[in-house]
């Protein structure tokens, strides 16, 4: 049985039109103003090293429009949220399922960590301003698409070797059955869940729940 579980965000945590709707807007209404800002700043001059032409703002709000999962996208995005929750203009969406069975998981001592096609950073401001409290210390990790492709098996090994688990005593949850595909192929469980209100259709390929009450997970008993 697993002893570890990794979980997904957009789909799986959270609404997908929080992110659609709510997330990716303010990032791109204040992109312009926050490059401005603090483009000369280390931690954003560095992303917009990677971000390739001369006109940064225009290369990043093409990868928007186009749902490009680019790095350093991710970084300028999360960037732009923290200073976002800081403010107050933001608070992370969870369903009401979720920071329930989160704390009762690590209460029971169950290592939990997430991987997201977010930043890191944009992972730990979600779950640290959330609407249910800061949960961020209830994870030991936050992964990110520096670990590779979420549709990538590769990626998975590489999150279990840097957290120091085997594969098979990691439990791994999502919306998207390809990653539950490429989750099992590294060897980790897998459980898809099938919100209604996300419209998310089960694969018939994993095991499914609807929310978090019904993840197949039992802690070890001490």
């Amino acid at each position: 049985m697993p002893a570890r579980i990794l979980t997904d965000i957009e789909g799986t945590t959270t609404a997908i039109a929080f992110v659609h709707r709510t997330l990716f807007p303010f990032a791109e209404r204040e992109l312009d103003g926050f490059l401005r800002a603090h483009a000369a700043e280390p931690e954003v001059a560095a992303a917009l090293r990677e971000v390739p032409g001369d006109d940064k703002a225009a290369q990043l709000r093409a990868w928007m429009a186009a749902d490009v999962k680019a790095t350093p996208l991710k970084a300028i995005q999360g960037l732009i949220w923290r200073q976002g929750y800081a403010e107050g203009a933001l608070r992370g969406h969870l369903w009401p399922d979720v920071a329930p069975a989160l704390r009762a998981w690590h209460a029971a001592g169950v290592p939990l960590a997430v991987y997201s096609s977010g930043s890191e950073e944009a992972q730990r401001l979600l779950f640290r301003h959330s609407e249910a409290g800061n949960l961020e210390g209830l994870f030991a990790g936050f992964f990110d698409t520096r670990m590779g492709a979420k549709r990538e098996a590769a990626a998975y090994a590489r999150i279990a070797a840097a957290w120091g688990a085997a594969p098979a005593d990691v439990l791994f949850l999502s919306d998207v059955a390809e990653e539950l595909d490429a989750a099992r192929e590294a060897g980790m469980a897998t459980c898809q869940l099938v919100r209604p209100e996300d419209g998310t259709a089960a694969s018939g390929r994993h095991p499914v729940a609807r929310d978090f009450t019904e993840v197949p997970f039992a802690p070890a008993k001490g």
